[in-house]
């Protein structure tokens, strides 16, 4: 038999995240998503504390996926889309540049940009 995570913490947290997905509507969505961008990179940043050599990988991979996703996800319609479509890129950007070579300042420095857009959401 496959276990379904070996963190079971882990698997927890993916389904409770799952739960909020499938009943958030668009906007909700959206703050899901910079909820979790801040959260991962906050782990990439308490990651790179611990081991400053080693690149946090999977945090830094989901905030970018994240990053991405949002990116592509700005409405057609929506009035500031050239302005966010430019800034989620930007992130996304600075975000894989810290996959070859970890810079906690610049991972903080995007952490501060998502919850400071979180904040005016």
């Amino acid at each position: 038999m496959h276990r379904l995570s070996s963190n079971p913490a882990k698997a927890y947290r993916r389904v409770e995240l799952d739960a909020r997905i499938e009943a958030a509507g668009a906007a909700d969505l959206t703050r899901i998503c910079l909820e979790e961008a801040v959260a991962a990179l906050g782990q990439a940043l308490a990651a790179l504390e611990r081991q400053p050599t080693r690149v946090p990988h999977e945090a830094l991979s989901r905030a970018q996926v994240i990053a991405l996703w949002l990116a592509g996800s700005v409405a057609e319609d929506h009035p500031l889309r050239t302005s966010l479509v430019q800034f989620y890129g930007g992130q996304a950007n600075a975000i894989r540049r810290c996959l070859s070579t970890p810079d906690a300042a610049l991972i903080a420095q995007v952490r501060g940009d998502f919850s400071d857009l979180l904040a005016a959401a």
